[in-house]
């Protein structure tokens, strides 16, 4: 039988490129070779490379998303998709992907755009059953009035990049007179920003996937961050975080983020694995936070740790994947 020809598209173009470059080689080391013939694509703005065993250079040809080396063609089946920000995560890779006739294993070009940019996510899940923090949007060029923002919003306030993942840009504000310069800070990665209530509580991260017509949410993930609060450092250096799988949650409020995550992921329009992030305040009153649409798959991530949790390893995880979505 003939293996499945896999173009694993790695790297990227966002603050987060070298975490997805360790994504794709866990997923490339996890999955059966025997099945698929799986070929790392390093994306860099235009540059769309295969980098040799012998370290030379081959360049993806986009016109039909085929590589060539020393004369032989590959045309690829399917895209692996392990690119966190864009052009993987905003729906770019995806729309260039629909126009060439390849299947691929993330959320769909609509559905990315809609999850990557954080007012368009909590305006879909508006109304849907999710509590959701208050906010303020702000575009580039807008007047920002701290005080009416702190007497809407009260303090303390996070403040954030409306499009952008792992924390880059965002900052916890305590006083108003900190607000102009956490503003410009979230306005250094891109034109629109959000300025938050900070809901108070545990951080709760949960993993779904649906393939072949079965649902899989998996087992809870309660981030412990040991700085204030779970930023790019937290997220990817050793000890600055604690992460506990399954997390230390009563049933009744496991059961509501179970409904709150299957009902982002059904109104998102989702495809693939995700991870669906939660405040969950001391009440027990589940808040959503994000929706990320390709989640971290490196070593120290929470999605495989929650596939292992629940008895999956990370080849079996996209097994899945890929079998589901090569259907489209």
């Amino acid at each position: 039988m003939e293996r499945l020809k896999i173009a694993l598209l790695a790297g990227g173009d966002s603050p987060e490129r070298e975490i997805a470059l360790q994504s794709a080689a866990q997923i490339e080391a996890a999955l059966d070779h025997s099945k698929y013939d799986i070929t790392v694509i390093d994306l860099h703005h235009r540059d769309w490379h295969y980098t040799a065993p012998d370290g030379r250079c081959w360049q993806v040809d986009k016109n039909d998303f085929s590589l060539t080396v020393d004369g032989r063609r590959k045309a690829f089946d399917y895209a692996l998709i392990m690119i966190h920000g864009t052009p993987g995560e905003d729906g770019r890779l995806q729309g260039y992907l629909d126009m060439m006739g390849i299947p691929y294993s993330s959320c769909s070009m609509a559905s990315s755009v809609i999850t990557f940019d954080k007012i368009t996510t909590k305006r879909t899940l508006a109304g849907r059953g999710l509590n959701l923090a208050r906010e303020v949007f702000l575009r580039r060029g807008e007047p920002v009035d701290p005080a009416r923002i702190v007497s809407e919003l009260g303090l303390p306030l996070f403040v954030k990049p409306n499009a952008s993942g792992s924390s880059f840009g965002v900052t916890k504000v305590r006083a108003a007179a900190e607000l102009p310069a956490a503003v410009d800070a979230a306005f250094a990665q891109g034109d629109e920003i959000l300025v938050e209530e900070c809901i108070a509580g545990r951080e709760i991260g949960c993993g779904m996937l649906v393939a072949a017509g079965r649902e899989y949410i998996f087992p809870e993930t309660e981030i412990v961050p040991k700085k204030e609060f779970f930023d790019y450092e937290a997220k990817y250096t050793a000890g600055c975080s604690e992460e506990i799988t399954p997390a230390r949650i009563a049933p009744e409020i496991r059961s509501e983020l179970n409904r709150m995550t299957r009902e982002a992921y059904r109104t998102c329009r989702c495809s693939g694995v995700v991870r669906v992030d939660f405040i969950v305040t001391e009440e027990g009153k589940p808040y959503f936070i994000e929706l990320n649409s390709i989640p971290g798959m490196s070593s120290g991530s929470i999605v495989p740790k929650q596939a292992r949790a629940m008895g999956m390893s990370l080849g079996e995880l996209y097994d899945l994947i890929i079998k589901d979505t090569c259907r489209r």
